[in-house]
């Protein structure tokens, strides 16, 4: 029995190693995603556009725009004068936000008032928005306690930002990558495994071999997770090679999780596998159920900010437990205790969707 599965192993990595657009398909989107969501997919916000409308002429005003302008969180792009200006600059995306200084912003320093600040942000993008009002209330109270340290509240609030003290987005984002992307390529190279021997006019052949429907099974399922570890792995080494991600819990444990995610990855491939004639549908059968497990994850938007339905839906999601395993394991050396406990629904679901697959290989190759 071990070597029939072996034997098909061979010829499935025979076949995806052989296939030049296949060998693409595994070797260089892994490559190419890690540049992109380390690079561009990035929660940070720097060099915001930022106008500036100044109508003080003193000396208090042209200090704080010194700030604003010596801040890597901004650039000045724009010099309104007027309230249509200002609104001009924002409505046509040119600024992100702008700086409104009054008349008597510098007077009303010197004489000991509270001098107004205004700051019209273009909230069409709420996240972007909420940094950017904090960035500018981070200059602009500094600003006031240079000027007044004796009027500062009595209590001072000190930030400790635990596990991310830099709040590096690369922190957050790679090892979700780890999940998504290894998912991704255990699904399509395992759905891609009947299809293509349909599409080859080979499946024929595949059902007079003396293989059993869980030799097949097998077989058609380690290259899937096989091509998804090797995925999963390298993340990881760009990660703590090239991003710097700190790694604080158990690579073995780490290794293991994994194996159990791919059971899920590949389970739900080969459904997919079996109920289409050809690798372009397997193609799309795979990106039309992925895109959903993206979302319900939790890798770009909270769990806890969506719907309690939404939610309750995505418990079925194998990413979202894996997300919750590999970031804990990077980040805060997630103890083996919790770790066990937050697989528990993983190997469920992995268990379901191998059966699910095993009966659909079964009534396909019976």
């Amino acid at each position: 029995m071990l070597r029939r599965i072996l034997a098909v192993l061979a010829k499935e990595l025979a076949g995806l190693w052989k296939d030049r657009k296949t060998r693409f398909v595994i070797l260089i989107p892994p490559l190419v995603q890690v540049i992109i969501f380390a690079y561009a997919a990035t929660y940070d916000v720097k060099d915001v556009a930022l106008g500036i409308w100044n109508e003080d002429a003193g000396a208090h005003s042209a200090e704080l725009v010194r700030r604003f302008a010596g801040s890597p969180a901004f650039y000045i792009t724009a010099m309104p004068q007027n309230p249509a200006q200002a609104a001009r600059v924002i409505d046509s995306k040119r600024v992100a936000a702008v700086l409104h200084l009054p008349q008597d912003f510098s007077a009303d320093i010197l004489a000991g008032r509270t001098a107004q600040a205004q700051l019209l942000i273009d909230a069409r993008r709420s996240n972007t928005a909420l940094m950017v009002q904090g960035y500018a209330a981070t200059i602009i109270g500094r600003y006031a306690a240079d000027l007044a340290p004796a009027r500062n509240p009595p209590i001072a609030v000190m930030t400790r930002d635990w596990f991310n003290p830099n709040l590096e987005s690369q922190w957050f984002i790679l090892p979700g990558l780890v999940c998504v992307l290894s998912m991704m390529m255990a699904m399509l190279v395992s759905a891609l495994s009947l299809a293509r021997e349909r599409e080859l006019g080979t499946f024929e052949q595949l059902l007079v071999t003396p293989l059993r429907p869980a030799e097949i099974l097998l077989g058609k399922a380690l290259p899937g997770m096989i091509v998804g570890l090797i995925d999963a792995n390298i993340v990881i080494g760009a990660a703590l090679l090239w991003f710097r991600v700190p790694f604080l819990g158990s690579m073995v444990l780490l290794q293991g999780m994994l194996v159990i995610y791919m059971l899920a990855g590949v389970g739900n491939g080969l459904v997919i596998s079996s109920i289409a004639r050809t690798q372009q549908q397997a193609m799309l059968g795979v990106f039309v159920i992925a895109s959903p497990m993206v979302v319900l994850s939790g890798y770009a938007a909270p769990v806890e900010n969506m719907p309690a339905v939404v939610a309750f839906i995505g418990q079925i999601d194998p990413i979202r437990w894996m997300l919750v395993i590999a970031r804990g394991l990077f980040l805060q050396d997630m103890p083996a205790s919790l770790v066990l406990q937050t697989a528990l629904p993983l190997l469920a679901i992995a268990l379901v969707a191998f059966g699910v697959a095993w009966l659909a290989v079964r009534r396909v190759v019976s």
